[in-house]
Parts: C-alpha cells; sequence; structure tokens
C-alpha cells in the first residue's frame, strides 16, 4: 500500500506547482506537486497537508480523484507515491513546510525544464490530463472525429485505453487540426494507429503535434465568435445566402447584437440597403 502522495492542486485552467528549498534532502530546488507521507485513502490526512503547505483551509478544497501509486526514486530507495486531484478557488498560497516557492502554471507547461521533478508529468496525467493536437487532411475534421469517437466505443485492441482518452474537440474555425483530451501522448498515438501493433492508421489523420498544448494557446479557438467577427463598416463582402446570393456589396452597417450587416448592392440600379445575417456574407476586401 502506498504510504505517500502528491497533490496536484488545480484552480481554473492553472495547476500549483511548488518549489522545494534548497536544503531539502529529496531533490533540493525542485518543482513538484504537494508531497506528503500518509496514507492517500485518509483524505484528513491529505488535506491537513495541503492546507500546511499552502495555507488554503480545508473547506476551500475540493478532492477530484486520486490515481494508481507510482514507484518513484528517492536516493537510493524507492516510494510508492499515489497521485491525487484536488480543486479550489482560492490562489493566495502560503508557502509552508519544505517549500519555498509557487507558480500556477498552465498544464501544458508542465514539462518546461525549469519543471524537472522525476515523472511529474505522468503522474499529473495520471489525475488530469492535456490537449494534443492531431494533423488532418483539410476538411476532413469531422470524419477523423468521427472515426476517433468509434474506436474509442468498440471493444477491440483499443479497448485498454478507452479511459486513456477523455473527449474530441473540433473548432468550426480552425482547418486542418482537431484536438484530444488524453492522460498521455502515447495512447493518442496509439488511438491513431502510429505506434503499438493491431490498430490500423487513421485515414486523414497524419500525426499527433508534439508535446502537450498549452491551454491559453488553445482557449481561443474553442471559444465561439461572433457571425460580426471581423466585419466592419466599409468592407467589401460577396453575398453567399439567400435570393442575392453571388453578388458583391459594401457594408454600411454592423449590428452585433443581432448578427446582422446592412450592405448596399453595387449592382443595383438605385442603392438598396439591404439587411442580412452576418453569417450570409463573406469578406473580400478589408478597410484600409
Amino acid at each position: 500500500m502506498s504510504e505517500a502522495f502528491t497533490v496536484y492542486l488545480r484552480s481554473g485552467e492553472k495547476t500549483l506547482l511548488m518549489q522545494r528549498a534548497d536544503e531539502v534532502g529529496d531533490f533540493p530546488g525542485a518543482w513538484d506537486g504537494i508531497y506528503g507521507v500518509g496514507d492517500p485513502n485518509d483524505l484528513e490526512i491529505v488535506i491537513s497537508r495541503v492546507t500546511e503547505c499552502t495555507g488554503i483551509e480545508a473547506e476551500n478544497l475540493q478532492y477530484i480523484r486520486s490515481g494508481k501509486a507510482r514507484g518513484l526514486e528517492f536516493g537510493n530507495r524507492l516510494n510508492d507515491v499515489t497521485p491525487m486531484l484536488f480543486e479550489t478557488k482560492e490562489e493566495q498560497i502560503s508557502n509552508g513546510t519544505l517549500y519555498k516557492n509557487h507558480e500556477w502554471i498552465d498544464p501544458g507547461k508542465i514539462m518546461d525544464k525549469k519543471y524537472s521533478t522525476p515523472q511529474l508529468r505522468e503522474m499529473y496525467g495520471d489525475v488530469a490530463s492535456y490537449l494534443y493536437i492531431l494533423k488532418t487532411s483539410i476538411g476532413q475534421e469531422q470524419n477523423v472525429a468521427s472515426e476517433i469517437r468509434a474506436r474509442l466505443s468498440g471493444t477491440g485492441s483499443l479497448k485498454d485505453i478507452q479511459d486513456k482518452i477523455f473527449g474530441v474537440l473540433t473548432p468550426p474555425n480552425m482547418k486542418g487540426y482537431i484536438f484530444v483530451e488524453a492522460t498521455a501522448l502515447h495512447h493518442v498515438q496509439k488511438l491513431i494507429g502510429r505506434v503499438g501493433v493491431g490498430v490500423t492508421p487513421l485515414k486523414n489523420c497524419s500525426k499527433v503535434l508534439d508535446g502537450e498544448s498549452p491551454l491559453e494557446d488553445i482557449l481561443p479557438y474553442l471559444e465561439p465568435k461572433a457571425a460580426t467577427s471581423g466585419i466592419e463598416e466599409g468592407c467589401i463582402v460577396e453575398i453567399v445566402g439567400g435570393a442575392f446570393r453571388g453578388q458583391a456589396a459594401r457594408v454600411i452597417r454592423v449590428t452585433e447584437s443581432k448578427e446582422e450587416v446592412t450592405v448596399e448592392l453595387f449592382e443595383a440600379a438605385v442603392p438598396v440597403a439591404l439587411t442580412v445575417r452576418a453569417d450570409q456574407v463573406r469578406v473580400t476586401q478589408r478597410v484600409e
């Protein structure tokens, strides 16, 4: 049974890492989660340790899950350490016990050279997840995502990683790429048939980009944009829907609240103001 644990504390999109003091015997100066000795099944012991190291009170800590214990080398001994995930809304930290510093970081940056504790990335992945980017053929993003979901719903050679892949994201405004949420890179590589045996390479998906993707780089693609985004007064547009489809026009007003634009058709004998939905026009020339 594991007699030690490492707590990863998450607040919003950030994860807390703490730096050990220089005089600590094991991994002096290294960055890690919150390390403690004791039974990880006893949440009172775990929460007390988190409070001792961070200053965050118990009522502000929420237990999420635990992973399987991993064997970590401490000098000439091997300890079984259980990774654990907690959430909090508090971000004010008071460094305590063996820690001298702390940082709230994007999980995608957890493997920067600065954070070098052994198996830090793997242990965090045991209880949380990372976003990975898959390169696909342009126009085939939805088909690739559908095939991935089909593979994960089966009972074949991918059954052992079904609980390691959490989601597939296909941002509508991003062509040639999709995102996969998973615990580790090698699970995604196996999913698309790039490692292991018995898995057919996924059609229209060439590779997984190296490394975990920082959430701060990914989130802008996941947030829905207004139909009027990028359309300004004076822009030249082509109408792509409705009765005036194919005609060119100039934008004379943008109504963001209704996601509508008012345009003047170039080919009309008499200038006429026409109001259409913003998703029915395509900008062909922007305002200088």
